[in-house]
């Protein structure tokens, strides 16, 4: 009876860890894709950058406040992220 109870703590706690656990401070979570969305932690210092901006204000348009993924999730593709996340991360 104890190990099972331990057992399901520990798999209830794994589930947990897929969460805000896993963003190191001073970063964020956001979902990105049009129509398969992918995760990426990134710095909360994009929120300065006029072009990560532009991307926010597109995910205001088409979500308003309600986010389907639970977080911040962006509409635009994969590979257009990848190549802004490229450029500000080398400013």
């Amino acid at each position: 009876m104890v190990i099972s109870k331990i057992l399901r703590r520990s798999l209830s706690a794994g589930k947990r860890s897929t969460g805000s656990a896993d963003v190191p401070k001073g970063h964020f979570a956001v979902y990105i894709g049009e129509r398969e969305k992918k995760r990426f932690v990134i710095p909360l210092s994009y929120l300065n950058e006029p072009s990560f901006q532009d991307l926010l204000c597109q995910a205001e348009e088409e979500f308003g406040f309600h986010h389907p993924m639970g977080g911040l999730t962006i509409p635009c593709s994969e590979d257009f992220f990848i190549d802004l996340a490229s450029r500000l991360s080398r400013t």
